[in-house]
């Protein structure tokens, strides 16, 4: 995963653990960015948290930091925006660019560029808050299978997610999606398994599967259930890890994502692929998946956080 142009811990100056916010998933975030900041402390970095809720991002020029670690989850953090300021401000900065991050965020602006290049995703119809009609619901059912995954468009860690199987619900569900965005993914529901991929500079490690007792792999299952199940590396014969890896890696390119990232994935009866969506500041707590894959190839939790902090060094 390291070059021999890597610097050492200590050339990476003084940085920024960027944490919390003012998104939805801020209390994964703070979970996520105190976890981190032990990591580089462990080996050697001096880093130090920093909550854009509190204090503004010129507050990192007065306190002279030298680059920013990203563990910011949802708007605000995922979404281009810091990564627009980032750079505005002249600070490197962890992961994707400000166009990479603006795709990724959005469900289906990602799933329409998939699509466009005939990668594997599953049907879907876009509600929009302006235009909606809860009359549509029973056709919308009827022409994407009869079973549904709701999504705001721009919301992580299962927010505002809802599994349904009747235009009722459908309607209900799309309503309270609207919540939290104002375009909403309605997706044919894949039965089988879910799985995931996290990707390390350039390179995609063991993949996840997991699977719940819920209705679906939402936030509970993800942050506060014992009874998920994950196994790492999974199921998958050596020829469909080396398959899912190729397929993590085109998806992840296609939407500009760079450094590190993950792309999770359902696997239909048949043993199909299907993507689901792209993450680049994904979730580092200690229920997360990306420090599990790490951990399988040989990565501690504390030289996952440096090799993260070393893609502020990329080009974009």
């Amino acid at each position: 995963m390291m070059s021999l142009n890597d610097k050492s811990a200590t050339e990476y100056g003084k940085v920024a653990v960027m944490m919390g916010g003012l998104s939805a998933e801020r209390e994964v975030s703070l979970n996520s960015g105190k976890a981190v900041l032990q990591g580089l402390l462990d080996m050697g970095v001096n880093a130090h948290s920093f909550d854009p809720a509190d204090q503004p991002l010129t507050e990192l020029l007065v306190n002279n930091f030298d680059r920013v670690v990203i563990a910011l989850h949802g708007r605000g953090g995922e979404d281009g925006t810091l990564q627009g300021a980032l750079q505005l401000l002249g600070l490197p900065y962890t992961g994707t660019g400000v166009l990479g991050s603006a795709l990724c965020m959005d469900k289906i602006r990602s799933k329409q560029i998939w699509q466009s290049l005939g990668l594997p995703t599953a049907n879907y119809k876009i509600a929009d808050k302006r235009s909606f009609d809860a009359g549509s619901c029973k056709a919308i059912m009827a022409s994407l299978g009869e079973e549904v995954m709701v999504k705001p468009a721009q919301e992580g860690s299962s927010i505002g997610m809802a599994r349904v199987n009747n235009a009722q619900q459908l309607d209900t569900a799309v309503q309270n999606a609207f919540k939290y965005d104002n375009k909403v993914l309605i997706e044919q529901f894949v039965h089988g398994s879910e799985y995931t991929v996290s990707i390390l500079n350039g390179k995609a490690l063991p993949s996840i599967s997991m699977s719940t007792p819920r209705d679906f792999y939402d936030y509970a299952a993800k942050y506060q259930s014992d009874n998920t199940v994950y196994v790492c590396p999974s199921d998958l014969s050596a020829i469909e890890e080396t398959q899912l890896a190729e397929l993590a890696l085109e998806a992840f390119d296609a939407v500009a994502g760079c450094g590190w990232g993950r792309i999770d994935f359902m696997r239909d009866k048949v043993g199909r692929f299907y993507l689901l969506e792209a993450n680049t500041a994904p979730g580092m707590t200690e229920k997360s998946l990306v420090p599990m894959a790490a951990k399988q190839a040989g990565l501690s939790f504390a030289e996952l956080s440096l090799a993260i902090l070393r893609t502020s060094d990329q080009l974009r």
